[in-house]
């Protein structure tokens, strides 16, 4: 693995169908050049017949797949991956089990050093089980954790689901910019699934596309989460980004748990800016060659506990009115610390 190849985190809650979905994966021939941790070999069911060869908590099956468990932690079973020589892989999979929160799996793509210079954030892919799905939401703050920070959220047991659509409104309350895909029987195309995974350039959905200079809208999840929508039909100038980006992270701390959007930059508003952040780690933003779809307002959506509306865009609009009255260097050094002196998020 000479370039940097996506990880591509794979996560649910118990009995949702994850491990279903990956023992399918792992017999489709289409994931060739794949490897895949996993939590455990038994689990998974392989068939003798898949099997070309194995070593101890490495297999490598006749579909192309290679099949690692994860013996200490993420860095190890890539390193692992990676010391042999003769196997290049397009992608990594990394099954989660039922109760893991994968902020930190993200973070550490982005964030060890190791990691780094292997991998890359290829998205987060959650399975979400459409029977009982709508009562873990509202219970288990670990399955709200996963549905928040998923890219795709795939609808497993649909072929047994009653209707979908509340429970999709459900879905999108909660995070209003992952793809919802629908699997029956226990499959999915595997190709398609990662494709919308790793569409870090897709702007936020769900957005209102009324005209104004900035609005801003919240959903709430239930849980004390909430998905907040910012939008700007003016450029916002590159400093300000970074000190709202800096301020947001402080203001919120842990309670920070995505933020994604692309924005029109005032130094280049002819390419569309990438942003990207999971918890209080975010992506080196990124460029688009072209807006997606001609529209090139700035979108932004903020999911976090207990955040409130009215506090973000207040904190958006002070950073830039700020920037913008101190011109592009932003405000003076001494006088940053004033971008967090304003009423606490929620009046809290």
């Amino acid at each position: 693995m000479t370039d940097r190849v996506p990880l591509i985190v794979v996560t649910g809650f118990l009995g949702s169908g994850k491990t279903t979905l990956i023992a399918n994966w792992l017999r489709n021939p289409v994931l060739a050049r794949t490897a895949v941790i996993i939590n455990e070999f038994g689990e998974i069911g392989l068939d003798h017949e898949l099997i070309d060869s194995s070593e101890e908590d490495l297999v490598e099956l006749t579909t192309g797949c290679v099949c690692c468990v994860m013996r200490n932690d993420l860095t190890e079973a890539v390193l692992r991956l990676n010391s042999r020589d003769r196997l290049r892989y397009d992608r990594i999979i990394l099954e989660t089990t039922g109760l893991a929160d994968p902020g930190p799996i993200v973070q550490a793509t982005m964030a060890d050093p190791a990691l780094r210079t292997l991998v890359r954030p290829g998205g987060v892919v959650t399975t979400v089980d459409a029977v009982t799905g709508p009562q873990t939401l509202r219970t288990h703050d670990d399955n709200h954790r996963q549905v928040v920070l998923a890219d795709v959220l795939l609808l497993t047991k649909t072929d047994i689901a009653g209707s979908l659509p509340s429970f999709r409104e459900q879905l999108a309350a909660s995070n209003p910019f992952a793809r919802q895909i629908e699997s029956r029987h226990g499959g999915a195309d595997p190709m398609s699934v990662l494709a919308h995974a790793s569409d870090a350039h897709r702007p936020p959905s769900g957005e209102d596309r009324d005209p104004g200079h900035h609005d801003h809208h919240a959903g709430h999840a239930g849980g004390g989460y909430a998905a907040v929508s910012l939008r700007r039909e003016r450029p916002v100038p590159a400093v300000a980004l970074t000190l709202f980006l800096q301020a947001l992270s402080e203001g919120l701390g842990p309670d920070l748990l995505r933020l994604k959007g692309i924005v029109s930059i005032a130094e280049a508003p002819d390419l569309p800016a990438v942003v990207h952040g999971v918890q209080n780690v975010f992506h080196p933003m990124t460029w688009l060659d072209a807006w997606p779809d001609g529209d090139r307002t700035s979108r932004l959506v903020v999911i976090g506990r207990g955040v409130h509306a009215d506090w973000i865009t207040a904190l958006f609009e002070i950073v830039i009115s700020e920037v913008e009255a101190h011109g592009q260097s932003g405000p003076p050094a001494r006088n940053r610390g004033d971008l967090r002196g304003m009423p606490d998020r929620g009046g809290r």
